[in-house]
């Protein structure tokens, strides 16, 4: 009796509702929100449609299922800081999250029925401004002022025609080139003055923002 060769093909993991997730997140970032269906997801994974609806009950599950894997990658406040760089923390991992996946922040705070990933993260935040001595007004405010900002800067940022100093300098360049100078000073003097200089980032003004949010609720605290 001779034994049966080894087969060479890959052998696809079982389908289960973490991969179908990470498949669903992965598409999403390579083709946008508008290419995520139920029978594409599938024939991303090598399975029938049918199949998924013994993972997921239907895209808004797997929606809340992606937004749930969107918060888990956002670093919770550590406990063992101030509440000032505690949020800090947690502002420049959401915005590094957030940026890495951009359809997340069309939805990220959509959801009616958040997974625990979510919870987690919510209740985490507050806990820290909480123990930091902000009443429940002021936390509420502070959550608030810091998502807004955070979910615009990204969305200004995924937006912007460039992405490294050379292509900024490139595109500001051609800007300058197609209008009449004369009428449009401020911008001129921003842009050959600030923006086309050496070591420009735009994502520098995060910090500068967040900075300044921080300190006027710091400003707002210390007056409760």
């Amino acid at each position: 009796m001779t034994s049966r060769a080894p087969s060479t093909g890959a052998v696809r993991p079982p389908l289960s509702r973490e991969r179908a997730l990470k498949s669903a997140v992965a598409l999403a970032d390579a083709e946008g929100l508008a290419s995520l269906t139920m029978r594409r997801l599938a024939q991303e994974l090598g399975v029938e449609a049918m199949s998924l609806y013994h993972h997921v009950a239907n895209k808004n599950d797997i929606l809340d299922g992606m937004v749930d894997v969107v918060f888990a990658e956002i670093e919770l406040p550590p406990t063992d800081l101030g509440w000032k760089d505690a949020l800090r923390v947690r502002c420049h991992s959401a915005r590094a999250a957030l940026a890495g996946h951009p359809w997340a922040v069309t939805v990220i705070e959509s959801r009616a029925t958040p997974g625990t990933a979510n919870l987690r993260h919510h209740d985490a935040v507050l806990g820290c401004l909480r123990r930091g001595g902000f009443s429940l007004p002021l936390t509420a405010h502070a959550y608030s002022l810091l998502d807004a900002y955070i979910y615009g800067f990204v969305c200004q940022e995924i937006q912007l025609p460039f992405d490294t100093t050379g292509e900024t300098q490139e595109v500001t360049g051609a800007i300058l080139d197609s209008m009449p100078l004369g009428d449009f000073p401020h911008l001129a003097e921003l842009a050959m003055e600030h923006v086309m200089q050496p070591g420009y980032n735009y994502g520098d003004e995060f910090d500068y923002g967040l900075d300044l949010i921080l300190d006027g609720l710091e400003t707002a605290l210390n007056a409760e």
